[in-house]
């Protein structure tokens, strides 16, 4: 059974840290590219962070970038997101997902996501 279980979420003050995990489990997550994803209210969801399965070539949106680091550790199976000098409009759900490109489509596991809320 395929899971993606994020966790770190909370709330934190303006100017603050906070790093997110997420832990994967039931498929070869080193064959993956994972990413951060983050949904606030009334809003579409933002590809936050990206990584490739091996570690490498790590993305950012321009609104995150010099502030979050992406990272994974493929023998913990666990993708990171550690996010600094958090702002308020940094709150939202933030949800990782792990993608391969299969020799047809790609393939998608999502987790289910964790609450950030950056507020005085």
């Amino acid at each position: 059974q395929v899971q993606l279980v994020e966790s770190g979420g909370g709330l934190v003050q303006p100017g603050g840290s906070l790093r997110l995990s997420c832990a994967a489990s039931g498929f070869s997550f080193s064959n993956y590219a994972m990413r951060w994803h983050r949904q606030a209210p009334g809003k579409e969801r933002e590809l936050v962070a990206a990584i490739t399965n091996v570690g490498g070539s790590p993305n950012y949106a321009d609104s995150v970038k010099g502030r979050f680091i992406i990272s994974r550790d493929n023998a913990k199976n666990t993708v990171y997101l550690q996010m600094n000098s958090l702002k308020p409009e940094d709150t939202a759900v933030y949800c990782c997902n792990a993608a391969r490109m299969g020799r047809e489509r790609w393939y998608n596991y999502w987790g289910q996501g964790t609450q950030v809320t950056v507020s005085s």
